[in-house]
């Protein structure tokens, strides 16, 4: 079920991507980039399907700070430091990596353990809902900026699991 629903979420998000208008994709008057919600998304659900924060080993074309929307609060308030944008193509690569590490880690998942990362003091089972709201999150987002372009996503019920 959980499968089901993140490859459902995934898809969705993918639609965004992949339908994002390229001057929509980098709107200067945007205060946080199509691509960095999208590539913010990626990057936490990422991380939360790992066992903790010490097994978590970054996607190989991570940038630092690039996850970050807004001050890094643990980091004194520190804006990121945000370069060169990822182009939709890496952004959809990564994507399809966080696909296979939801086939990979969530059939091995003892969902009645602790989360695994302090600042989110509940279960795995919660923390892998509290992803998936979040990713829905940051796609209505998304969604709603193309809406403003007459580009619709579509609602998917259920993903491959």
């Amino acid at each position: 079920m959980l499968i089901s629903q993140y490859q459902a979420t995934l898809a969705m998000l993918e639609a965004a991507i992949r339908r994002c208008p390229a001057d929509l994709w980098i709107d200067p008057q945007a205060k946080d980039q199509f691509w960095q919600i999208a590539y913010h998304a990626l990057f936490f659900t990422h991380l939360y399907l790992q066992e903790s924060e010490a097994a978590f080993q970054p996607w190989p074309k991570h940038r630092p700070d690039y996850e970050q929307l807004g001050p890094i609060r643990w980091d004194n308030n520190r804006l990121p430091v945000i370069g060169a944008p990822y182009t939709q193509a890496d952004v959809l690569e990564y994507l399809a990596f966080c696909r296979s590490e939801v086939e990979a880690n969530l059939r091995h998942t003892d969902f009645a353990a602790p989360s695994g990362f302090a600042w989110l003091p509940f279960t795995k089972l919660e923390l892998q809902v509290y992803v998936i709201r979040h990713v829905q999150q940051h796609i209505g987002e998304l969604a709603a900026r193309l809406s403003g372009r007459s580009i619709e996503i579509r609602w998917i019920e259920q993903g491959d699991g």
